[in-house]
């Protein structure tokens, strides 16, 4: 099977099956968003989303987060992985969003990356959903699961593997690829023990003969 195919029928199979994907971080503007995906890194979105109610009370804007301090932020998500710096991040974050951005989250990946805590995932996140910008964030589901079925080949890192997507993905499905891909992998491509048995895409992946059935 070539390449353009292999994208197009996994494009398709998510257009039927899965039309509507989007994160499952819990949030209500892009400020909230871009501090739950900065929490989220190596950590469960189930987690974030039960830290995060109580954060967004006591922080909901980027005046109140940059006014506070490491401790005090800290206490809000001490069950979250990487606590400290993750407090440092958020409260660096919310400092140079008043100080270079007129405390609104930019919409750019090279102004996002300039923030504490925000690396080109994260940008990519933010981008995609809430500027609705064709910007593939790659996290350990979506380079997993492009591997599995062939839509990349050998792509090391996740910046080749976003490459790769970008340049054959139409551009209009690129934000919400992201998340069919993030949901697939965590839901039914798992890492350990995949549901091959179950998977709709099993026709076309390539791994799929070799994981199991």
């Amino acid at each position: 099977m070539k390449k353009a195919e292999r994208y197009k029928a996994v494009i398709d199979y998510f257009i039927t099956h899965t039309p509507f994907a989007e994160t499952e971080l819990h949030y209500n503007n892009p400020f909230e968003l871009l501090v739950a995906v900065i929490l989220s890194a190596q950590c469960t979105d189930k987690r974030v989303n039960m830290v995060t109610p109580a954060l967004f009370q006591a922080f909901p804007n980027p005046q109140k987060m940059a006014d506070s301090d490491v401790d005090t932020i800290f206490s809000y998500i001490r069950s979250i992985s990487y606590p400290n710096n993750k407090a440092k991040h958020l409260l660096g974050m919310a400092q140079m969003l008043l100080q270079d951005f007129e405390g609104k989250v930019p919409a750019s990946i090279e102004s996002l990356i300039k923030l504490p805590g925000v690396g080109r995932k994260t940008a990519n996140v933010i981008v995609s959903v809430v500027f609705n910008q064709a910007a593939m964030a790659v996290d350990t589901h979506v380079f997993r699961v492009s591997a599995r079925l062939g839509l990349t080949t050998n792509a090391k890192t996740p910046l080749a593997t976003e490459t790769q997507l970008v340049k054959n993905i139409p551009s209009e499905y690129i934000a919400v690829a992201h998340h069919w891909l993030i949901l697939h992998g965590r839901y039914t491509c798992t890492a350990r023990n995949p549901k091959c048995g179950e998977c709709g895409l099993k026709e076309w992946c390539k791994a799929g003969a070799k994981i199991g059935s």
